[in-house]
C-alpha cells in the first residue's frame, strides 16, 4: 500500500467499461449520435423518476442552464444571489445582462440568508438566485414568501443538491426552476454535463426548443436558443453511472461519519451535522478552522496537507465578490458580507468521494490527531 500516494479531494463516479463498450456499440449501429437520442430520452425518463421531479432537460454542462433559465423566464435588471459559491452562478448573471446583488449568508448553511434578502430589494430586483450550498437545502418556504410578496422569480443553483430531498420531497421543486450540474466532480457525473428541473409541460418544451438554437421545427425558429443539447455518449456513460449513485452516496456517508466521529472534540474546528429530515448525498465536507483554538490557520494546514500529497479545497475562497469583474459591485464589500467572508477565509474542504479507503480517511485525519 503506497503510503504517499495523492489523496484528492474529489475523484470522477466510472461507470464499468465493458457496459460502457456495449453502449457505445448500440450509438455506433445508430448512427444517431447526438439530438435527443434514444440513451437521451431514456436518461431524461430515469433522471426525473429518480429525482422525483415532473420534468428535466439535460444540458452539456451545468452552467448553461443556469443562463438559459434567466432568458426563459425573462429575467432582466437585478438578480439577488449569493457570493458564497462557484463563479458559474454569478457569472451566469452577467452573460444575460444583470446586475448581481449580494447578500450575506447564514453560518449555520452557507445559504443565502433569508433574513437579509428583502434590504437588498430595489424597483430593479426581478429575481432571487439561491445555491443550496454543499448540497444543504436552503430556507425554500422563507424565500418563496419573500419572492411572492415582491413578484420575484427564484431560481435556484442545485448544482451540489442532486438527489437531495427534504421530508421525501425533492429540493429541485422549490423556486420556479433548479440547475443541476454533472460535472465530473459531483456526486453523479456525465463527465461534463447538467440539467434543468421545471414543472409544466410548456416550460419543458420551451427550454428544449432554447437549448437547440430556438428550433421549434425544421423551419421554424421561435427564440434566439443556444446550442447546449447532451449528446449520446455522455447519456449512456450518466445511465450507468445512475444504476450506482446510491451506493456511492453511501460510501461518502461512511467517510462523513468517519470525519465527523474523529473531529466532533477537535478544539478549534467546527463542521456540519446532518439536517434533520434531509436525505444528503455528501457531496462536501467542509471543515472551518478558528486558528487562534486550533494552533495554525486553514491556510497554514491547507499547504501542510498538500505538502503530504492530501489534497483539500478552499471552496469558497475568495468569494466572487472578490473577482474582479464584481469587486466594484455596491454589494461587494466585505462590510455587506460580513459572515460570508468568515466563512471563505477560515473554509477547508476535506477529501469526499465513494473511493477514498480506510488507510486514506486515515492520512486525512492526522493532520487532526494530537
Amino acid at each position: 500500500m503506497d503510503g504517499n500516494k495523492q489523496i484528492t479531494v474529489t475523484s470522477p463516479l466510472l461507470p464499468d467499461l465493458e457496459e460502457f463498450h456495449d453502449m457505445l456499440r448500440e450509438i455506433w449501429a445508430s448512427k444517431w449520435i447526438t439530438n435527443n437520442g434514444s440513451f437521451h430520452k431514456q436518461l431524461e425518463k430515469e433522471l426525473a423518476a429518480y429525482l422525483k421531479v415532473p420534468y428535466i432537460s439535460l444540458f452539456t454542462n451545468g452552467t448553461l442552464p443556469l443562463i438559459t433559465a434567466l432568458q426563459a423566464l425573462r429575467i432582466t435588471g437585478e438578480v439577488i444571489t449569493t457570493p458564497y459559491s462557484f463563479v458559474a452562478t454569478t457569472h451566469s448573471l452577467w452573460w444575460n445582462g444583470i446586475k448581481p446583488v449580494f447578500v450575506d449568508v447564514d453560518p449555520a448553511t452557507c445559504n443565502l440568508d433569508p433574513s437579509k434578502i428583502e434590504a437588498a430589494i430595489t424597483p430593479k430586483t426581478t429575481a432571487i438566485m439561491p445555491v443550496h450550498c454543499y448540497g444543504k437545502p436552503c430556507d425554500t418556504k422563507a424565500i418563496q414568501e419573500i419572492a411572492d410578496k415582491y413578484g420575484l422569480k427564484v431560481i435556484y443553483d442545485a448544482a451540489h443538491a442532486f438527489g437531495v430531498e427534504v421530508n421525501g420531497e425533492s429540493v429541485l421543486n422549490a423556486g420556479d426552476m433548479s440547475t443541476l450540474s454533472f460535472h465530473a466532480t459531483k456526486v453523479y457525473n456525465t463527465i461534463e454535463g447538467g440539467a434543468m428541473v421545471m414543472q409544466d409541460e410548456v416550460t419543458k418544451k420551451r427550454i428544449d426548443y432554447l437549448k437547440n438554437f430556438g428550433f421549434a421545427n425544421e423551419t421554424t425558429v421561435v427564440a434566439p436558443g443556444i446550442n447546449s443539447k447532451m449528446d449520446e455518449m455522455r447519456s449512456a456513460y450518466g445511465l450507468l453511472n445512475l444504476r450506482q449513485v446510491d451506493a456511492a452516496i453511501a460510501a461518502r456517508q461512511k467517510v462523513a461519519n468517519a470525519y465527523r466521529e474523529a473531529l466532533r472534540d477537535v478544539e478549534g474546528i467546527s463542521f456540519f451535522d446532518d439536517m434533520p429530515g434531509v436525505r444528503h448525498n455528501y457531496s462536501y465536507f467542509p471543515i472551518f478552522i478558528d486558528a487562534e483554538r486550533f494552533g495554525k490557520t486553514r491556510d497554514a494546514l491547507y499547504q501542510e496537507m498538500k505538502e503530504a500529497n492530501v489534497l483539500g479545497r478552499r471552496y469558497f475562497y475568495p468569494l466572487i465578490s472578490e473577482f474582479s469583474t464584481y469587486k466594484g459591485l455596491p454589494s461587494a464589500t466585505r462590510e455587506n458580507l460580513p459572515v460570508a467572508h468568515k466563512l471563505a477565509d477560515t473554509v477547508l474542504c476535506l477529501p469526499m468521494h465513494h473511493d477514498l479507503s480506510d488507510a486514506d480517511i486515515e492520512r486525512v485525519l492526522k493532520f487532526f490527531r494530537k
